[in-house]
């Protein structure tokens, strides 16, 4: 490949190709949340090396950020059990965010 054609090739993204892809991560972002949701309400199940890697996976990419909100966001207490919304508010504030980073991004 030479260097014209390298630069043709960088030069075909426009803004709006950036601002595509910017909204589909933050979408897998968003689906995983709603992943870890469900996996919280299913109990824990069997050993299988490959279900406890992806359950792995998708604590180790979410829990980072929804941690943030449970420092500040205390679970709300529903008989003996404890409902976490701090999925719900980190859902919420994403779907912010992606509007106005990829109105921003595709001008």
């Amino acid at each position: 490949m030479s260097a014209s054609a390298a630069a043709s090739a960088l030069l075909a993204i426009t803004r709006v190709d950036v601002a595509s892809y910017v909204d589909t991560l933050f979408t897998v972002y968003i689906a995983l949340i709603i992943v870890r949701i469900v996996l919280s309400w299913v109990p824990r199940m069997p050993y299988h090396p490959v279900l406890r890697a992806v359950v792995g996976f998708v604590g180790d990419v979410t829990d980072p950020y929804l941690n943030l909100f449970r420092r500040i966001i205390p679970p709300v207490r529903i008989g003996p059990a404890a409902l976490d919304l701090s999925p719900i508010v980190g859902i919420f504030l994403l779907v912010i965010v992606r509007s106005i980073v990829v109105a921003l991004i595709a001008g």
